[in-house]
């Protein structure tokens, strides 16, 4: 081809095609100020129109719990002082629900001023790229971290947690706090030689690797404990449910559900409620 003709356009063309099929798309321009919610699964953020959450005041046998999350998250709303919070203890009683709901309970005095981001446990790492994006907006923002745990030989991650909760180089913004959930307090999994009085390793080590790994936990300024339930504070919780779609049941029938299912829990009561209603033919 001579070297002064001009290039073929439909190979341009083909070309141009070819670089875009495989060049990722650019990602879509998030708005932080105006959705409720947002998924970060950790290079984008995907916006959510609602969050899916329960009311609040369905939320049974967990008064005192639903009142400090409240609090807190209607604090940093409201850009008043509030605390990373790390919601642990009996798996099924609400604390991933208590979140949600909370801050959707917020955002019904106003919308405008909180904005849930949730972040997927595998997209810690990325937490400083989020953290750069959300600390220019004039908004409020609530990490939520669920089912939070790390393998017992990872020590980078727990560190790196305790670096954003403490100020250091990567340190969340002002304008966003953590909201962690775990079914243990201490977040990492314990080893066994911690809790075998015949290990060779000593009592202070033991105390010492117990200690450090409590003291990621420390970091929260608010800590609240999940316990299991009541007989009575779950027949409340199943009453709760069931009463608005006009289910009848026993008590027996009820706890009976509960000990096949393996524990009280909200969770159970309400997985006992759709029982009921799927007999009774009726739509949840």
């Amino acid at each position: 081809m001579d070297n002064n003709q001009a290039p073929d356009h439909d190979a341009l063309l083909r070309i141009a095609n070819a670089l875009e099929r495989i060049a990722p798309p650019a990602p879509a321009a998030i708005n932080w100020r105006t959705m409720p919610a947002y998924v970060w699964d950790g290079k984008n953020a995907r916006e959510l129109e609602k969050i899916t959450a329960p009311d609040l005041d369905d939320l049974r046998g967990i008064d005192r719990q639903k009142e400090l999350v409240l609090e807190n998250i209607d604090r940093l709303a409201w850009r008043k002082a509030s605390h990373d919070m790390l919601l642990w203890g009996t798996r099924g009683m609400g604390k991933s629900a208590l979140v949600r709901s909370a801050a959707r309970r917020v955002q019904d005095g106003s919308s405008m001023a909180l904005g849930l981001v949730q972040v997927a446990p595998d997209a810690l790492d990325s937490l400083p790229e989020l953290f750069s994006r959300l600390g220019g907006e004039r908004r409020q923002f609530l990490i939520f971290i669920d089912d939070l745990g790390f393998a017992e030989e990872d020590t980078v991650g727990p560190r790196r947690l305790r670096s954003w909760l403490e100020g250091g180089v990567e340190a969340r913004p002002s304008n966003c706090r953590l909201a962690v959930t775990s079914n243990r307090r201490a977040i990492l999994a314990r080893q066994a030689s911690e809790q075998n009085s015949g290990s060779d390793e000593s009592p202070l080590n033991r105390r010492d690797a117990t200690d450090d790994k409590l003291a990621l936990a420390d970091r929260f300024g608010l800590t609240v404990g999940f316990h299991p339930c009541s007989k009575g504070a779950y027949i409340e919780m199943v009453s709760a449910y069931a009463g608005p779609l006009e289910l009848k049941f026993s008590e027996e029938e009820a706890l009976e559900w509960a000990m096949q299912s393996g524990q009280r829990s909200g969770r159970a009561a309400w997985q006992f409620v759709v029982e009921l209603a799927g007999r009774a033919g009726k739509k949840l």
